[in-house]
């Protein structure tokens, strides 16, 4: 059965445009010019993917990316006319997977389209539950606890920290850490992992300033640090 792909955006040409491309491609394409319609369009369609605009009137991106993620944990990727990273890191750390600069090439956005979906689409291996310190980690049953508290994680935050978790003290460069959840790097992304570890440290340690588990390396990475089951604070 085809993927459904919700293109949202108040740009009538580039949603057409979309559309048409993305069909050829084998996806099943559906549409909304804001984020009230996208609300809509989502509950009803139920996409395996969201291509959202960040500026439309009505709603915006953002105020869509805040009332979807109550609903559901559908993968999203940025459509942004803007500049500013500040912006686009905005996104990501609301729960955004990744997003893209207009004007970009439909072939890497297909591209990209196709590695989170295959991403998203991945079976955890069973049983295959990952500890640290106060952190239970479940791959099968995609759930986080921390404190025996369950914490929402994003699919990204949740791939990412699961990453982190199977090798404590190993240092990952921003680029092993896109490659391992896009399934393949693209440099002018790598702000994408900080905005993401940024988001995960606020749901995971006691103080995100002064990192208990995940560390940074700086000038290289992250990682996850060894032992921390056996350490305070």
């Amino acid at each position: 059965m085809a993927k459904t792909i919700l293109v949202v955006d108040d740009e009538e040409r580039l949603v057409s445009l979309l559309k048409a491309y993305l069909s050829n491609e084998g996806f099943r394409v559906v549409t909304a010019k804001n984020g009230r319609e996208a609300l809509f369009q989502a509950r009803n369609e139920k996409p395996d993917l969201i291509l959202l605009d960040i500026m439309m009137p009505e709603m915006d991106g953002y105020e869509f990316i805040r009332l979807h993620r109550k609903e559901r944990e559908t993968p999203i990727i940025l459509l942004t006319a803007k500049i500013d990273e500040s912006d686009k890191v905005a996104g990501l750390e609301l729960g955004a997977d990744d997003y893209m600069t207009k004007p970009f090439s439909p072939r890497e956005l297909t591209a990209r389209v196709r590695a989170v979906l295959r991403r998203a689409g991945q079976e955890m291996p069973k049983a295959d539950v990952l500890r640290s310190g106060d952190i239970v980690l479940d791959r099968s049953n995609h759930v986080v606890t921390v404190n025996e508290k369950s914490v929402d994680l994003t699919r990204s935050e949740f791939d990412l920290l699961a990453a982190l978790m199977t090798s404590p003290g190993r240092t990952y460069t921003r680029l092993d850490l896109l490659d391992y959840l896009q399934g393949s790097a693209y440099e002018g992304y790598e702000r994408t992992i900080d905005a993401h570890v940024k988001n995960l440290r606020a749901k995971i340690e006691d103080d995100p300033r002064d990192p208990r588990y995940i560390e940074t390396v700086y000038g290289i990475g992250y990682r996850f640090k060894q032992e921390s089951s056996n350490h305070g604070k």
